[in-house]
């Protein structure tokens, strides 16, 4: 087992240097080397890690024995090919979300992983941020009962600027509900316990980006959307996406409800609600039980062990502690590519039933 890690980072953007941000404060680990073909970003990443060797090919960081794992974190639609290389290697592999953007890539990362001994970890922070990952404790202990409906609302502001604004194009993206809303389709079959089997979703670009040419080509992300999911054991999600409601006091809400009571999560307040529904349907105190308090609950959720709460409360730190502790413990993946696989698909099948104006079945795209 080794003491310290060595981190090779495969993208220096926004998101590689909030990786480099986490990896510095946690202990244990180090990054020696990072790779990117842009310059600045090269000379943003090497600022926050000043001893790191610097490559602009991934291939060469791979080649340099320089690193024990590698964080990949390049645009959407470039995954598929970084990991071709990169899981041939015997590194531990943190790849960020989305896992890919077309089916035909997804069959071919999990064709490519199959072949290999060493951990590959799905990047899906959303689900340790402190309020949702209790949220999601306590519907699994039962609290809420048999969990019949999982909703997320996230109205938030537009999508950042990226390099070569890749992120404003639904071809390298794969689309705003793969793009950004993967995260959420994970939560909802977290909860849920399964993947969906059928999706019909509305939405459309209404507001942002409108006025926005890259090389004579209009950006095309869509900016709001509801989406509907179903699964097969009778449970439904609902998504409700604006990506223009900047306003907004809590831009994320999960709401969790079952035949015995309600669990909710607020971003970024940071704030748990939880109540119970007695035997008429109306709200009562929670069952007597261990450190339960009579009524409706409301309580700040707070990690106080996170050292760095970056752009995601704390739950980007919270997943690198458990990428860095598996690797040292020779345990496996918390997140696996499968939670990436029906993330991505959910998504695309969301994309395919907006774009068709549709229900879409999950085996249309994925048998």
């Amino acid at each position: 087992m080794k003491s310290e890690l060595r981190y090779g980072i495969i993208g220096a953007g926004s998101m590689g240097r909030e990786h480099i941000e986490n990896i510095k404060v946690m202990g244990g680990a180090t990054v020696t080397a990072i790779s990117d073909p842009h310059t600045p970003s090269q000379e943003a990443a090497l600022a926050m890690a000043p001893g790191a060797t610097v490559f602009t090919d991934h291939r060469a960081l791979l080649e340099s024995g320089l690193v024990d794992a590698v964080v990949i974190a390049t645009p959407n639609d470039t995954h598929a090919a970084v990991l071709k290389d990169v899981l041939e290697s015997d590194l531990a592999v943190f790849v960020e979300k989305p896992l890919a953007t077309t089916v035909e890539d997804l069959k071919s990362i999990l064709a490519w992983d199959e072949k290999r001994s060493a951990m590959t970890w799905m990047g899906l922070e959303y689900r340790f941020m402190p309020p949702v990952a209790e949220a999601i404790a306590r519907a699994k202990e039962g609290e809420a009962g048999k969990i019949h409906q999982v909703s997320i609302r996230e109205h938030r502001e537009p999508f950042y600027p990226k390099v070569d604004n890749w992120n404003r194009f639904a071809e390298r993206t794969g689309g705003t509900l793969v793009e950004k809303c993967c995260h959420y389709f994970n939560l909802m079959d977290i909860v849920v316990g399964e993947q969906p089997v059928r999706v019909f979703a509305s939405g459309g670009q209404a507001v942002n980006h409108l006025d926005e040419k890259y090389d004579g080509t209009q950006a095309d992300m869509l900016d709001n959307a509801y989406v509907v999911l179903e699964y097969a054991n009778g449970a439904r999600g609902m998504l409700d996406l604006c990506m223009f409601g900047e306003g907004s006091f809590d831009k994320e809400i999960l709401t969790i409800v079952g035949d015995e009571g309600k669990i909710e999560s607020f971003l970024p307040s940071q704030v748990l609600r939880a109540s119970r529904r007695d035997s008429i349907g109306k709200l009562s105190g929670w069952k007597t039980g261990a450190a339960r308090t009579p009524g409706s609950e409301q309580k700040i959720i707070h990690n106080y062990d996170v050292k760095y709460m970056g752009h995601h409360y704390g739950a980007s730190y919270i997943e690198h502690t458990k990428f860095r502790d598996a690797i040292l413990n020779s345990t496996p993946a918390e997140v696996t590519l499968k939670d990436g696989v029906t993330s991505v698909v959910t998504g695309l099948a969301a994309h395919k039933s907006i774009n068709e104006g549709r229900v879409v079945e999950i085996k249309e795209l994925w048998g």
